[in-house]
């Protein structure tokens, strides 16, 4: 006999509790967050929390996920997840995507303090500040992750790590490496300046050369970029907290670069300096 989803009614309290996490007050308060898709939900159960508690606790998936994504399934459960078999409109209710892929998780919050990021002497660090595109946030973590970068610090002033888009837009990169979040700005340079962290503001305005910066050796050491608003940048008060305002030339005819791709040039470009010459990863 066919196996039968369990969850036939989006009015079911498991259904509609999970689909409130869509809205932050609701996240902030069960300290709860959706993950959608296979590449997010495999990261979610490989993923412990520093006490080594799981991070996925539960799953919503169709009977085609389960049957595609049969090891994700297998994944979760070893982790101890409720596992939910659910009709279509079960997980379309849920999703915050047009086109769902039938998994959906439930993850427990997994910021890092700080505190705790720089008690580990971090050599690269990406500071969001301002940024309020959820899109561009999760991005921005995803080019961080791949340049392999120690944390990301997200700012008071910036977007919520855990909306949808943002997680989404990690691509799973999420999971990878420590995340703080609300840290003030001030305290964010201050705090990384005091374990010996090299501060730069990325700004298309900036007084220095990404070019020059490289050829003339100083990108080596340990940095942080701190990367402002998509629409206008850094406040002056910001860049002023920085050891240098780092603009990425423009060799061409583009009036200018997003902030999700001077990001990466800029993580990029601090990777690279601070390889050694001919290191592979």
């Amino acid at each position: 006999m066919p196996a039968v989803p369990e969850l036939i009614s989006p009015r079911s309290p498991r259904v509609s509790a999970a689909r409130r996490l869509a809205k932050r007050n609701f996240r902030g308060k069960e300290q709860l967050f959706l993950a959608e898709g296979p590449q997010a939900v495999r990261e979610a159960a490989a993923h412990r929390g520093g006490a080594g508690t799981a991070t996925l606790v539960e799953l919503f998936t169709t009977l085609d996920a389960a049957e595609r994504y049969a090891d994700i399934v297998a994944d979760a459960r070893a982790v101890g997840a409720r596992v939910h078999l659910a009709a279509d409109e079960v997980i379309a209710d849920i999703s915050t995507t047009v086109t769902p892929q039938g998994l959906v998780g439930i993850c427990r919050f997994l910021d890092t303090p700080f505190e705790e990021i720089l008690k580990t002497g971090p050599r690269l660090v990406a500071v969001l500040a301002h940024v309020r595109d959820p899109g561009n946030a999760g991005t921005v973590l995803r080019c961080a992750d791949a340049a392999g970068a120690d944390a990301v610090v997200l700012t008071d002033a910036s977007v919520d790590l855990y909306n949808p888009k943002a997680v989404r837009a990690s691509v799973g990169s999420l999971f990878h490496l420590p995340v703080a979040v609300g840290v003030p700005v001030e305290h964010a340079v201050e705090g990384l300046k005091g374990v010996g962290v090299r501060i730069l503001a990325a700004d298309g305005a900036g007084e220095d050369d990404l070019d020059d910066e490289l050829d003339q050796g100083t990108m080596g050491g340990p940095t942080a970029w701190v990367f402002g608003n998509e629409a206008w940048g850094l406040p002056e008060e910001t860049r002023a907290l920085a050891d240098a305002v780092v603009r990425v030339p423009i060799h061409g005819k583009a009036e200018s670069l997003n902030l999700a791709t001077a990001a990466a040039v800029c993580l990029y470009a601090s990777a690279r300096a601070q390889r050694p010459r001919g290191a592979r990863p």
